[in-house]
């Protein structure tokens, strides 16, 4: 996109986190939003900052993961703002736990949000897009989408699968008017992992545990993310690496494919990094 300013923008997961960010930051370039959550409350104080800065903000409270759902969401936008430019799937969950503790319906559920609720949003809102004289469709995927550590095989299945959609979907559409980029956000300061589901049997302890141990790897604060992506689409990246750690992990796995996990725990287990 040469220009944000008079586009209608329709970000999922818009209450916290990147969404949350990335919905502020396209109100400062004069965007209107169409904005959908499950987290009325939370969704609702983002859009009261939007509409400080000026947008025209339509609020939407949408499970992405019900086909239903969005599709009623797509009808409201159109009612409301008549077209979209913008589409960014941002919407994610995560769940603790390894295979052999997670149950079907714990990973029905993550995949069900992560994965199908970007292949919702894509197919729903892509024949609005392609109307448009220009328009971009942003997936947030995750550093999971390209290494894949112990414990998250659930959420880096589903976050590997928007990467390959995403991708096969940017080839499709190369040569039309709607472009297509890829996020790949390394440690960000969300709720996503204090907002976790966790298997049976993991108590209280563990939980606490594994969220410490998130907030103190996560260093790249929501609005950073928000500016990259906004570059990202301004630029027509097809793939928008964020965070040094995400970069760097990038390069590792491309370098060692098989063998990247043991080079990453013999690095954290060494007294250069002591508290990982």
């Amino acid at each position: 996109m040469r220009e944000l300013a008079g586009k209608v923008a329709v970000i999922t997961g818009a209450a916290s986190g990147i969404g949350r960010a990335l919905a502020l930051r396209l109100a400062r370039e004069r965007c209107d939003l169409a904005l959908a959550d499950i987290d009325a409350g939370r969704l609702s104080a983002t859009a009261a900052e939007a509409r400080k800065l000026g947008a025209a903000v339509s609020l939407h409270g949408v499970d992405v993961a019900n086909r239903g759902a969005m599709a009623a969401f797509r009808d409201a936008v159109l009612k409301e703002h008549g077209r979209a430019e913008l589409l960014v799937n941002n919407a994610g969950v995560a769940l603790m736990g390894n295979v052999a503790q997670v149950s079907l319906e714990d990973i029905e559920w993550l995949i069900g949000v992560n994965f199908w609720g970007v292949v919702h949003g894509v197919k729903l809102f892509l024949p609005i897009l392609q109307r448009q004289s220009e328009a971009h469709i942003v997936n947030l995927s995750s550093i999971f989408g390209i290494i894949a550590p112990p414990g998250q095989a659930s959420y880096c299945a589903s976050k590997f699968a928007v990467r390959g959609f995403t991708e096969a979907l940017r080839h499709e559409l190369a040569g039309s008017s709607v472009k297509v980029s890829t996020v790949h956000p390394g440690g960000i300061r969300t709720p996503i992992a204090a907002n976790a589901r966790a298997a049976a049997g993991i108590d209280n302890a563990e939980r606490a545990e594994a969220i410490a141990h998130f907030d103190k790897l996560a260093r790249t604060l929501p609005d950073q993310a928000a500016d990259r992506i906004l570059r990202g689409i301004l630029r027509d990246e097809p793939r928008i690496l964020i965070g040094g750690d995400a970069r760097l992990l990038d390069r590792l796995q491309r370098l060692f494919p098989t063998r990247y996990w043991q080079i990453l725990r013999h690095l954290m287990r060494s007294p250069e990094h002591p508290a990982a």
